[in-house]
């Protein structure tokens, strides 16, 4: 154990310095959260959402699943781009775990995720958002949760395919169809009944809705589903990513 978590410590180092070293992509990463919130969120200020909480409660912890869900999804991009330059080839001679060159990664990635968020709410709270703080940690542990689970999935992807162009695709088309099914923007209690009923099956609606009553301040059933369908697609998800990482050997 203790091998694996320092092996973890210097993968995830390694990449936190390289995420450090390229600021510009983080706050790009963060860009569509924010025009949302800055140009969207004014729009839903007298509009009832149907739910307990006011506009800025609904739409800032959707826009945090948001960013997870693209920055999360998107992470494979990077080890393409490392398999392309032989970085994980040579990797693969070193004695370092292969499980921790995934959790080092996942490291890497939740750490970017919570600046992310933290700036977001920031920006959230400058516009009119109130909510617990204590809510606020719980919604990010949340979505860090999530993150870490589609991560893992991005990184499996990519240790399958051998171009972006392989890789993309894929991810599109399971990426769109999670935005719009899971009430990111607005809430599902708004849709048809018939797009209510689809939402149910899609795991990430029930994280939405559990980070926007831990920002409400509501720590009930909801909050209490949305931590158990996290938590058993985390476990799914880091279970596949170690499968296929000590699988290919990278």
């Amino acid at each position: 154990m203790s091998h694996l978590l320092t092996d973890t410590g210097i993968i995830a180092g390694r990449y936190v310095r390289q995420t450090l070293a390229s600021r510009l992509g983080v706050l790009f990463g963060l860009l569509q959260p924010l025009l949302f919130l800055v140009f969207f969120g004014p729009l839903l200020r007298d509009i009832d959402l149907g739910g307990a909480g006011d506009s800025w409660q609904t739409l800032v912890p959707g826009l945090l699943v948001q960013l997870g869900l693209f920055s999360s999804a998107f992470a494979g991009f990077t080890l393409l781009i490392e398999k392309q330059h032989g970085v994980v080839e040579r990797l693969r001679v070193t004695p370092v775990s292969r499980l921790a060159l995934l959790l080092g990664r996942l490291v890497r990635d939740v750490l970017q995720l919570f600046a992310q968020s933290l700036l977001l709410v920031l920006v959230g709270v400058a516009f009119g958002l109130r909510s617990p703080v204590a809510g606020v940690a719980i919604g990010f542990v949340l979505v860090g949760v999530l993150a870490a689970s589609l991560a893992s999935l991005s990184y499996a992807l990519a240790m399958r395919v051998t171009s972006p162009q392989e890789f993309a695709p894929v991810i599109n088309s399971l990426n769109l169809p999670a935005v719009l099914l899971s009430g990111i923007l607005l809430p599902m209690a708004l849709a048809p009944d018939w797009l209510d009923a689809v939402s149910h099956f899609v795991p990430f609606r029930y994280v939405v809705d559990a980070v926007r009553d831990a920002f409400m301040g509501h720590y009930g059933g909801t909050l209490a589903l949305g931590a158990l369908v996290a938590l058993a697609l985390a476990a799914a998800s880091l279970g596949l990513g170690t499968r296929v990482f000590r699988k290919a050997g990278a």
